[in-house]
């Protein structure tokens, strides 16, 4: 599956990176409960730099890993004074740090063969294993249930792009599937592209005990401070004993 090519990316940064700047300010006061108010904080499923940008205005050092070279350039552009690479989250090397996020449901996505309940289990220890005593890691879910009743479709447009979106849930099997379809302007046309994007759906209770297998305690969020998730979204605060 490709994952965010060129406009896509440039469609998800200017039409739907509202999740990023809703959610900062929460996401910034569960860092200073933690007693984290500066180090590094590595930032998997970076996008196009939002929340990177956000952290380094607050004085954190950033180190943002995303598996779009797209969103990556993007993410260089949007948050300078990070520092970003590109590779999966499922295998990437984790600098030894004070926090990891991975907001915007970034753990579902199944880009990676590796991705899927073991896959994420074995993230999460080498999460706990670079993060300093005391350290958090922060991250956000979809669940089962985002699409009752059969396949939804949507239309959202911009400035310059329309996407067309169809969203179904393969409940035996665990999976969300989003077909989009894009059209960019390009000079005087559009430009079209398709990318399918499939999602491991995970339940509350898997992912709290993968957690607390690796070494974590762990509670579940509704949300980031006053923002609040939609229906089948929940996020998880994990810690690692001083």
């Amino acid at each position: 599956m490709r994952a965010y090519q060129t406009d896509l990316a440039h469609i998800h940064h200017t039409g739907f990176t509202g999740f990023a700047s809703n959610a900062a300010p929460g996401l910034l006061n569960l860092l200073r409960q933690h007693r984290i108010r500066s180090g590094l904080v590595v930032d998997v499923g970076c996008g196009s730099g939002v929340w990177a940008g956000q952290l380094t205005k607050s004085g954190y050092d950033v180190l943002g890993i995303d598996i779009s070279p797209a969103m990556i350039r993007l993410a260089r552009r949007n948050a300078p004074r990070a520092q970003f690479r590109t590779g999966s989250l499922f295998a990437a090397e984790l600098p030894r740090c004070d926090a990891v996020t991975a907001i915007g449901e970034c753990v579902n996505y199944a880009f990676d063969t590796r991705s899927g309940l073991k896959g994420l289990a074995a993230f999460f220890r080498r999460v706990h294993a670079a993060l300093r005593p005391g350290g958090i890691l922060i991250f956000d879910v979809v669940e089962p249930g985002l699409v009752p009743g059969g396949p939804q479709r949507k239309f959202s447009e911009g400035p310059d792009w329309v996407i067309l979106l169809e969203v179904s849930e393969d409940a035996a099997h665990g999976l969300l599937t989003r077909r989009i379809v894009s059209f960019r302007r390009a000079g005087k046309a559009y430009r079209r592209s398709e990318e399918t994007h499939r999602l491991h759906l995970y339940r509350q209770h898997e992912l709290l005990d993968a957690l607390r297998r690796a070494g974590f305690e762990a509670r579940v969020l509704k949300g980031y401070g006053r923002f609040r998730f939609t229906p089948a979204h929940a996020a998880f605060v994990a810690r690692k004993a001083r």
